[in-house]
Order: C-alpha cells, then structure tokens, then sequence
C-alpha cells in the first residue's frame, strides 16, 4: 500500500477553500471596504469614512425599507414559527393517503418562487380572482388595491412568504415530533391533561430545539425578502417606493452604470448586522447556562484574586 503524501488532505480542501474565498470571503470584505467610499461603477471610489451612513439617517427610502423588514419580521417569525408545528401535527398521525396531504402540503416549497408571485399578482390585481369573487358576492362596490397600497401590498407579500414556507418548516417539525416520546402523552393523559395542556405542555418542549432553529431561519429570510415585494410591485416598490425591502433597495441603489455602490455597500454591511442580531440571541439562548458558568466562574476568580492580595498586604504589614 503506497504511503499517503503530506500534502493530500490539503489538495483534496484546496477547491472548497478556493470557492470560498473568491465568492464569499473576499466579496464580503470587498463590501466592507466599498461601504466607506463613494464607489461608482466608472470611476475610482473615493474614501468618504461615515459620510453613507450619515446619508442613511437622512434617506427616507431607507426608512421605509428597513420599517418594512422589520414589519415582514414581526408577522412572519410567530406565523412561520407556530402554524408549521399545527400543521405538522395534523399529517404527523398514520392514517390513510397521509402521504398525499403531505406531498400537497410540501408542493409549493418546490414551486419557483417567480413563479408563485406571478400567480399570486393575478389573484390580487384589481381584475383578478379575489376582487372578482368579492364583487360577484356584493362585499365591494369596486375592486380593492391590494398591489397599489403600501400596507396591503405587503400584507400581500407576506401572505405568500408564509404559504410557500409552511411546507419547508413543516417537514422540519415532522423530524423533530419523531423523538417526542409518546409515553410522555400517554402519562399527561393520564393526569387529566387535554389537547392544548398536552400541547404546551409536552409538544412545545420537545420541540423547543428546532421551534428555535425555526425562528431564526424565518427571520433571516425575512429580513432579505425580495422577490415576492419585487414581483408583486413590478420592480417598483410600492406608490413611491415605500414598500421596498433592504434588499431591493440596495438592488436599486447598486444598478445602472450611474448605481451608487458605495452606498448600496453601506446598506448591505447594515443588513449584515440585522441578520446577525437573531443568531446572537439563539446562542445566547442555547449556550446560557455556559455563559452564566463561565461568568460565575470568572467573578469567583476575581474574589479569590482580591482576597489573596488583600491577605498577602496584611501579612506583610
């Protein structure tokens, strides 16, 4: 058997590493450094230190996208968070064509999310499905805007967010309900505990883990949502652009030969930290009782450090 090189392992990591640096690394320390400039695409960039973040606290369409990100957030996370586990319950029982139900349930996860908003803008248009199925029943004396107000047009987007996303988390908690222990519902039964007191009680505990992970993924996505606001507004936005997301923004920031890049860079170093605010909770979170032992520990040793200065002074008086 011939002896293995010492250079082997590295050979066979070097594609992967190459691959990162050139498309993840090296792009995002390239939008650090473009975030305090003044770069445009035809001419050499320009050191401007906080001048594009200054520009941010003035900028009213950075108002209304990151006002809108945070909106997507708040709705979406509990949504995306709550009914996949419902959902999941409801096919996670072996009862015939389940399999069915949960292909159906899975098959907008699998659809292209172009796709869906395009159906999705003729459903609510003012001469699509819903307005047409209000003024066939009488509920409208003229067809609502759904795709032409701010808040309806993300109340819009939302909705598809979270129909084309229960399918995906739902399969997440269909794993996690595996190693919940039915003994554990047979015992809370047996105290007298009902549905929603098993619910709570045992379901949301045992899956307490990827209920977290859920969470996360959820508002990650949220905060970088742009196809459904893209589509559904045509590339515009909203009336005026106020429902424009972080994402588009700096999409319509950073384009055209005239695309301001240094401020679209700002942005995306802004968007970066927003994403990295639910990570630090969830290991906050799940790494707690560590942190708590390592402070406990570090204070322990800060008396113990005091103490012994404060004997060593004495005896030496």
């Amino acid at each position: 058997m011939r002896r293995q090189r010492w250079y082997t392992p590295y050979l066979l990591v070097l594609p992967g590493v190459i691959w990162v640096v050139v498309f993840a690394l090296w792009p995002f320390l390239n939008t650090i450094a473009l975030a305090f400039t003044d770069a445009r695409p035809l001419r050499p960039a320009e050191f401007v230190g906080f001048a594009n973040f200054d520009k941010m606290l003035e900028d009213d369409r950075f108002g209304y996208a990151l006002t809108t990100s945070l909106v997507y957030v708040v709705v979406c996370v509990p949504l995306l968070t709550f009914l996949p586990l419902l959902l999941a319950l409801l096919v996670h029982n072996k009862v015939p064509a389940i399999g069915f139900f949960r292909t159906t349930f899975y098959f907008p996860v699998i659809a292209s999310a172009v796709v869906v908003a395009i159906v999705w803008e003729f459903l609510f248009s003012g001469s699509g499905t819903i307005n047409s199925a209000l003024s066939f029943f009488g509920l409208i004396d003229r067809p609502v805007e759904f795709l032409s107000d701010r808040w309806l047009l993300i109340g819009c987007a939302i909705g598809l967010t979270v129909w084309k996303g229960l399918g995906y988390y739902m399969v997440v908690y269909l794993a996690a309900l595996g190693n919940v222990g039915r003994e554990l519902h047979e015992a809370a039964a047996m105290d007298g505990a009902g549905r929603w007191r098993r619910f709570w009680s045992v379901t949301v505990p045992g899956v307490r883990g990827p209920m977290m992970l859920v969470s996360v993924l959820v508002c990650v996505g949220a905060t970088r949502v742009f196809t459904e606001l893209f589509v559904l507004s045509n590339g515009s936005g909203g009336p005026g652009g106020r429902a424009m997301s972080m994402v588009m923004l700096i999409q319509s920031m950073g384009k055209g030969l005239n695309g301001q890049v240094g401020y679209a860079s700002a942005i995306s170093l802004v968007l970066f930290l927003l994403t990295l605010v639910p990570l630090l909770i969830v290991g906050i979170v799940n790494n707690g009782d560590t942190i708590r032992e390592a402070l406990a520990n570090r204070r322990s040793a800060r008396a113990a450090k005091t103490t012994l200065e404060a004997t060593v002074q004495e005896a030496q008086r």
